[in-house]
């Protein structure tokens, strides 16, 4: 497979570690929407949110628990916005789930 985010978590292409724990990575992301934007995945391949089940559900939570746990370390406490794009039209542009996480800024909505 060739999946760029699982090349990432297995260390052959280098990127930029908020977090990890056994289940999850985070990294800062290349194209920053924020002043802080962090790129939270699981380290076990989802295509995207279509493919979210019962057996890799509980992945989906990992990635929220660790999205609570960079909020803390990085003194996010004025708020942030988690984002998933799911599909060509949903603006999904790496095939494999990845959650956005932007802060230090306003983020009005609906966005712009």
């Amino acid at each position: 497979m060739d999946c760029l985010f699982c090349s990432i978590v297995n260390g052959d292409i280098p990127s930029k570690k908020i977090y990890e724990d056994d289940a999850v990575y985070a990294f800062y992301d290349i194209d920053p929407q924020a002043p802080f934007h962090a790129i939270i995945i699981p380290k076990t391949h989802i295509s995207s949110a279509n493919e979210i089940n019962s057996e890799n559900s509980f992945l989906i939570a990992r990635v929220f628990e660790a999205a609570a746990k960079i909020a803390k370390e990085n003194n996010l406490d004025s708020g942030y916005r988690i984002v998933n794009n799911c599909g060509n039209d949903g603006g999904q542009t790496v095939g494999h789930i990845h959650f956005h996480l932007l802060a230090r800024r306003n983020l009005q909505w609906p966005p712009g």
